[in-house]
């Protein structure tokens, strides 16, 4: 079995090993630079749901339905299936045009079917 950080902290009791320098002398300035900065995905609301999806419809205003393929794999076959879903996605400005390739991001309710925003057309519609 392998042990996690939390494990292997306890089992050595929280003490520098031999050529380790203990963690208060090795200063504050030095934590803070090595330190990773916060990813922008990560703001108060949390982790939002980012899905790449293709654009079917554009009749709506201000509205797109976006469809996602995703695979699963079969219970009994063990064959991979392709599972398509449907998203209403909030188009503010109408730039959305069917067969667009879209990134679209969860977000707060906005009608009774749209929890999604268009955030960026990945690939433009040829023709």
């Amino acid at each position: 079995m392998a042990r996690t950080r939390e494990t292997s902290k306890s089992a050595s009791g929280g003490e520098p090993q031999a050529g380790e320098a203990p963690a208060a002398a090795a200063g504050t300035a030095a934590a803070a630079e090595t330190a990773t900065p916060a990813t922008p995905a990560m703001d108060a609301r949390g982790r939002r749901q980012v899905k790449v999806g293709k654009v079917v419809s554009n009749k709506m205003e201000k509205t797109v339905i976006v469809t996602v393929e995703n695979t699963a794999t079969h219970r009994l076959y063990h064959r991979y299936m392709k599972r398509t879903s449907k998203f209403a996605a909030h188009d503010a400005e109408n730039r959305c045009k069917v067969g667009d390739v879209v990134e679209i991001v969860s977000s707060r309710p906005l009608s009774k079917s749209k929890r999604w925003r268009v955030r960026e057309i990945v690939k433009r519609a040829e023709g």
